[in-house]
């Protein structure tokens, strides 16, 4: 019999996926964004097959390499107490989806028009945690570094990344919508998106943030924050994304949102195309 394989520590696998996402940082944080666009309007105009268009298991995919980098930075911080908060995360997450899916709160009546994988019990996508897990982390991350003294304010942080993911979702419901994603039932003013979605972001966001402050310490988040300069890697991608999208459909507020989510993260230096790459500055 041959010797058996070398057990792997957790910090082994920690350290790689770091070196992995800091190696390759250009090709996540710019390159799959931007093609993953390309993609999206290659299939709106019907010039990929059928099979290929807005292919859920391809989308989701992309989705998990650009969380990549928000993987790699919270993983050596996610202990027994952080890891009770993302699981009542992720049962709330698939449970305010369903409720809203079925009977239209909180967000207004909607449906998917498109599977974004398998469905969990034929209504929610099985990898939305994926999809929404990141909306919330990141805007409470970026409120980390955008506070600056007001950070050591609990009810500034819940208010601030709460602030922020409704801004996210200003960027993304609209892309979203025109691509065939999912659809309002009565449509909305605000690029076929109704006031009722947000008002309803406003409710799953304060449990989702608050969750996240219950989850993690702050501080602790903030110094891994100033140390791994690719953490917030994840909201470029974003940026990147639907900012482009919206340009492609014309929805010129939302790319103007877009554009000051970038300006928050030029501000705080996260957003910075001198330092992407295999070059780029490495974890101090």
């Amino acid at each position: 019999m041959g010797s058996p394989l070398p057990a792997v520590s957790r910090r082994e696998v920690e350290a790689t996926l770091s070196r992995v996402v800091r190696e390759n940082r250009f090709t996540i944080a710019v390159v799959f964004p931007l093609v993953g666009a390309l993609l999206f309007v290659a299939g709106h105009e019907a010039w990929l097959p059928a099979w290929l268009a807005r292919n859920p298991a391809l989308i989701l995919f992309g989705t998990l390499v650009m969380r990549s980098p928000l993987v790699a930075g919270l993983a050596p911080l996610v202990d027994r107490r952080a890891g009770i908060a993302l699981l009542a995360l992720t049962a709330y997450t698939y449970a305010v989806e369903f409720v809203g899916v079925t009977t239209g709160f909180p967000y207004g009546e909607f449906r998917y028009l498109l599977e974004l994988g398998p469905m969990l019990f034929g209504t929610v996508p099985i990898g939305l945690p994926v999809f929404f897990f990141p909306l919330v982390l990141n805007s409470y991350l970026l409120c980390l570094l955008l506070l600056g003294p007001r950070t050591d304010s609990l009810p500034a942080r819940l208010l601030a990344s709460l602030a922020v993911v409704l801004v996210v979702d200003l960027v993304l419901d609209p892309a979203a919508v025109a691509l065939g994603f999912w659809a309002y039932a009565d449509g909305g003013a605000y690029y076929g998106v109704p006031l009722s979605n947000f008002l309803g972001w406003i409710l799953s966001g304060a449990v989702a943030v608050s969750l996240v402050e219950l989850g993690f310490d702050w501080r602790t988040l903030r110094t891994r924050l100033r140390r791994c300069e690719f953490m917030l890697d994840d909201m470029v991608s974003f940026v990147l994304l639907w900012g482009a999208m919206n340009a492609y459909f014309g929805n010129w507020v939302p790319v103007a949102v877009a554009g000051l989510l970038g300006g928050g993260l030029l501000w705080t230096d996260r957003f910075d195309f001198d330092v992407f790459g295999p070059a780029g500055a490495a974890e101090r």
